[in-house]
């Protein structure tokens, strides 16, 4: 370990006694607080504990929360659950193991919680009672399992689990997981598409739907065959769950034959004494999900999209009515997309948050629809919870030098108090500046929004290297947010002001921006980055703008293979997962709905837009040295886009590098491999930024 676990971590707890106990408050750490500040390293980076999913209480007394910590030394990272009053004070360890705790679900009665950990080797469903007791085992599912939700009445819980849909018993999914795992042959038979998705082969395996009595402790299962419970793709956080009285259970599911190129997740409600299911969302051929019954059973809140094929449109909050089987939209004049939802608890409200210029702002809605308003912004507040008295929310919340934490939000006031601060003492030590904003004119006369972040120990008199970070969605932004993968501080850290800038297409700004990039990926967005560039050159005067490079990852990747062969204005360029030959890239990818919708049809039917915007078109005009990541495991942007780029480099005899992660996917995710990224990341910007530095 690195020695920057809290010490309340050091005890192998499975339960949890009396409250309150009398463990250290929250920021203790085994790390020395020390009177001079100093840069971000790699080191913090990993040690920092990162807040996950949380759950208010039924008595609204306590959260039950999950924090990751990352070893760097075991290559590892461990999941733990631990508690925190909602009102404030200590943070309590409740469910801790060698292995992963995680997927807190409070019984309806608040005597009991269950979770999710693999502590036994394979991921199963755990309980551990509030007044003391040690955790029992729930489940024995050989093919493990996820999301575990409480019936009302907390004497079933259901869950998902990967399984074969031919097998009819749980022993059969045992046996045909044991034959492929034992097997000699790594040979795969595939008979339709989406047979891979993200970072794994699904290996004839869907996710479905099980109820298990916690008495009996035999599952049903809810849906059959190739389907997916919860959705395998643009789901919501919550994608099934009970009706108060618990006769009914709501659930997403795709039932279109070919997921691959399909965004119709739909919503089906299964009568649980008969066991007959229909759908309540059919007619739209789009995106519904994340359903929720309001507290007094007549409504079902969930989110939806109306276009058809297009995975970034707008998310509105509709509700359906039980009684009369009708739905209407809420937000439909709100032009901001729902992000996470809470019911009041009078039925008659609804809280979401929704991202906004960079930041996450927390609003609210009626079920009378159409007076949707913020409430609270200018902060990054992600995930929210309410009180069973309906006067507070707790959200997660973050800047761009402050990792999440937990605050609790009064919504007579709206004056929030932070609960957490679990890295406080190591965060105390480090030097950071927080992010400035900006705003240009970009492509066909749109206002562009960007932020500025300084290097530690900024000095107005002296002269910066800049690096530019560009997105990837494209559909997506950088915000006030402690990035972990991305982060601006570590990219800060070694002297450079850093420069994000939230170009045509990004998330936020109102759908229209949004659907600006769709067909034009090489159009208005790079126009955008050239516009900014130019911006913050004339108005910043401490950057040396003969010391300029750019980052991106995905379609950031695919602007900084686009910008290779359209400008040389950068020293260097580093390009992560990025798409570099549109067509190819087609015949590989798993979504393809996505570049269906994004380049209108496939490549046989519309080759002039595949071609139009694509990298690889351009490479006569390749000369600024370039950095290319790719990781062998990305089934999103196959890593041989990275290789056909990293060989068209090196043809031109174009300075570049390769570096290559066989056991990474789209995303670096192993300590020391995100170590590695780190320090040739920083290895290759000093290379070019900082050799032939210029005065002050």
């Amino acid at each position: 370990m690195t020695g920057l676990r809290p010490r309340i971590f050091l005890a192998a707890v499975f339960l949890i006694a009396a409250l309150p106990l009398s463990y250290p408050s929250a920021g203790e750490f085994d790390h020395p607080v020390t009177d001079s500040p100093r840069a971000i390293t790699f080191d913090d980076l990993i040690s920092m504990g990162r807040i996950g999913s949380f759950e208010i209480s039924p008595d609204g007394q306590m959260i039950a929360f999950t924090v990751t910590w990352f070893d760097k030394e075991d290559n590892s990272s461990n999941t733990d659950i631990y508690m925190v009053p909602v009102k404030g004070g200590d943070i309590y360890p409740f469910a801790r193991s060698e292995g992963n705790d995680y997927s807190p679900c409070w019984s309806p009665d608040g005597k009991r919680m269950a979770f999710v950990s693999d502590r036994d080797g394979d991921s199963q469903i755990w309980t551990i009672p509030l007044n003391g007791g040690e955790a029992h085992r729930l489940t024995k599912i050989p093919t493990g399992v996820s999301g575990p939700v409480w019936s009302p009445d907390g004497k079933t819980i259901a869950f998902s689990s990967r399984v074969y849909p031919d097998c009819e018993t749980m022993e059969c999914n045992g046996e045909r997981l044991e034959e492929e795992r034992s097997s000699k042959v790594s040979a795969r038979l595939i008979d339709h598409l989406l047979f891979r998705h993200w970072n794994h082969w699904r290996n004839g395996r869907w996710s479905h739907l099980f109820l298990v009595d916690l008495e009996r402790g035999a599952p049903v299962e809810i849906n059959k065959g190739r389907t997916d419970v919860p959705p395998i793709s643009l789901g919501g956080e919550k994608d099934y769950c009970f009706s108060p009285d618990g006769k009914e259970l709501c659930f997403a599911m795709n039932p279109d034959p070919v997921v691959a190129v399909s965004t119709n997740n739909d919503l089906f409600i299964t009568n649980l004494s008969d066991g007959t299911t229909r759908p309540i969302t059919a007619g739209n051929l789009s995106n519904d999900n994340d359903p929720r019954y309001s507290p007094d059973g007549r409504y079902i809140a969930y989110r939806a999209q109306m276009r058809p094929g297009f995975e970034a449109d707008r998310f509105r909050l509709m509700l359906y009515d039980r009684k009369n089987n009708l739905t209407r939209t809420l937000t439909e004049e709100f032009d901001y997309s729902v992000s996470h939802f809470v019911w009041a608890p009078d039925s008659r409200t609804l809280w979401f948050n929704a991202e906004d210029e960079g930041r996450y702002c927390i609003c609210k809605v009626s079920t009378k629809g159409n007076d949707a308003k913020k409430v609270i912004s200018g902060h990054f507040d992600t995930e929210i919870r309410i009180t069973p008295d309906g006067k507070e929310l707790v959200t997660s919340r973050q800047t761009v030098r402050h990792p999440a934490d937990l605050y609790r939000i009064s919504l007579k006031s709206g004056k929030s108090t932070m609960l957490t601060d679990i890295n406080h003492d190591l965060l105390a030590d480090i030097e950071m500046n927080g992010a400035e904003e900006f705003w240009f004119e970009g492509a066909e006369g749109r206002q562009v929004h960007g932020m500025i972040v300084k290097p530690p120990f900024f000095e107005e008199d002296k002269k910066y290297p800049l690096i530019l970070l560009i997105h990837g969605g494209p559909q997506g932004s950088f915000g006030d947010d402690f990035h972990y993968r991305w982060n601006i501080q570590m990219f800060a850290s070694p002297g450079y002001v850093v420069a994000t800038i939230n170009f045509t297409g990004s998330t936020g700004y109102g759908q229209g921006f949004t659907d600006a990039i769709s067909g034009d990926w090489g159009g208005a967005p790079y126009t955008d980055i050239m516009k900014g560039m130019d911006y913050i050159l004339d108005n910043y005067k401490y950057i040396d703008g003969e010391r300029t490079g750019a980052a991106g990852a995905s379609y950031g990747g695919y602007m900084v293979d686009w910008i290779e062969g359209h400008t040389d204005r950068f020293s260097c360029l580093v390009s992560h997962a990025g798409v570099y030959n549109i067509e190819s890239m087609y015949g590989a990818t798993e979504e393809l709905w996505f570049p269906e919708w994004e380049f209108q049809g496939m490549p046989w039917t519309n080759p002039e837009k595949y071609a139009l915007f694509s990298p690889h078109r351009f490479v006569n005009e390749f000369k600024t040295p370039c950095l290319v990541v790719h990781g062998e495991g990305d089934y999103r942007v196959p890593y041989t886009q990275g290789l056909e780029f990293f060989t068209a480099l090196q043809r031109k005899g174009v300075p570049s590098k390769l570096l290559f992660f066989p056991d990474e996917d789209h995303f670096v995710r192993k300590p020391q491999n995100a170590e590695l990224w780190w320090n040739t990341l920083h290895e290759w910007f000093d290379e070019y930024l900082k050799n032939n530095e210029t005065g002050g």
